[in-house]
């Protein structure tokens, strides 16, 4: 079984094609960093046209490299949302105009699925397990027990950790983007030095939240008047990239608590999502998830952001299950995973 799959939610333009021995036969991404560095930000009408300009080269580009042809795909996979409308709307309609054309089925993908299910890509990993799922739009604890059967435990109320981590680094005038560029600038940092809040701390649920995290780490720069010198702009990062890991760590132990309650087999945890890349939060998420006795499970750092391989693999996890889309699935800027996948039909 080969599928390619299609993501533009959001500033990649990607496009893979795995087979379902779970081996990446070509991942395409192109990034557009440059496009958006002088707003400090995704522009969307930017990303949507950046999109529209690159992707058919991309699919060529991809079925080269894979050395493939369309008689030998079993399916054609786009994110369908949540994301940037206009973005989602030019990879999803590439996948359903290929999809008339060579009369390949399309299905539509959940864009947080994609990241869900990436460690089932990259390795053996049995249902069900407990997923923490950060990026730059959502973060959030999933129990997953099978193919869009996703129950959401906990998630932000208020910023995700990767927008967080964005506008932190726009507060320190970091580089774009800003989430990478606040991780370097930790490492030369002190951690201890700026008293920052740990917000949600203790609570019974499972919920997260960055927007206060973020209004400190803003009212610390204003009472410089936004004049830290080098070092301070270090410790300061690594003073909240620290703020972050202790309240995802804090938040891990009650959603691993939950998680067992409900699947007292389950002995997995693992992490997707652009931030899953962020090399100081993941080890401290391992050793907080092997201390409570659970198995860590992380992709590979380049799939960890936006790619268009995981969104192969969920379409082959889907197309097995035989869950297939009519091509009048809507794009959805907003797709909760817990929601119903309405028009999949066998």
């Amino acid at each position: 079984m080969r599928i390619l799959g299609i993501e533009s939610s959001c500033d990649e333009t990607a496009v893979a094609i795995v087979d379902g021995d779970r081996q990446i036969l070509s991942n395409q991404v192109l990034s557009q960093i440059t496009e958006h560095e002088e707003y400090g930000g995704v522009v969307p009408e930017i990303a949507a046209r950046s999109h529209l300009s690159h992707i058919d080269r991309l699919v060529k580009k991809a079925m080269t490299e894979a050395k493939i042809d369309f008689r030998d795909l079993n399916g054609i996979a786009a994110t369908a949302g949540p994301g940037l409308i206009g973005g989602v709307l030019v990879g999803m309609m590439t996948a359903k105009g290929l999809s008339i054309a060579t009369g390949l089925p399309f299905i539509a993908i959940n864009h947080m699925e994609g990241h869900a299910l990436t460690p089932r890509l990259t390795g053996t990993l049995d249902f069900p397990y407990l997923a923490l799922l950060i990026s730059g739009g959502h973060s959030q604890f999933v129990s997953i027990t099978g193919i869009s059967k996703y129950s959401i435990l906990g998630t932000s109320i208020d910023d995700a950790v990767g927008e967080a981590f964005d506008k932190t680094a726009k507060l320190l005038d970091l580089d774009f983007p800003g989430g990478p560029a606040l991780e370097k600038r930790a490492k030369s940092g002190d951690p201890t030095r700026f008293a920052l809040p740990r917000p949600m701390l203790g609570r019974p649920n499972c919920d997260l939240s960055f927007s206060g995290l973020k209004t400190a780490v803003r009212n610390v720069v204003e009472k410089h008047k936004g004049h830290l010198d080098n070092e301070a702009i270090s410790d300061l990062a690594a003073s909240f990239q620290n703020a972050v890991a202790d309240c995802l760590i804090d938040r891990c132990n009650k959603a691993v608590e939950d998680f067992r309650s409900i699947h007292p087999t389950g002995n997995t945890f693992v992490i997707g999502g652009g931030v899953a890349a962020n090399e100081y939060i993941r080890k401290k998420l391992k050793n907080c998830v092997n201390d409570l006795g659970l198995r860590f499970v992380a992709p590979p750092i380049n799939l960890c952001g936006d790619n268009g391989a995981m969104i192969a693999w969920a379409g082959i996890e889907r197309l097995r299950l035989g869950l297939i889309n009519k091509l009048d699935f809507p794009a959805r800027p907003r797709w909760p995973l817990d929601a119903p996948h309405s028009g999949a039909h066998s």
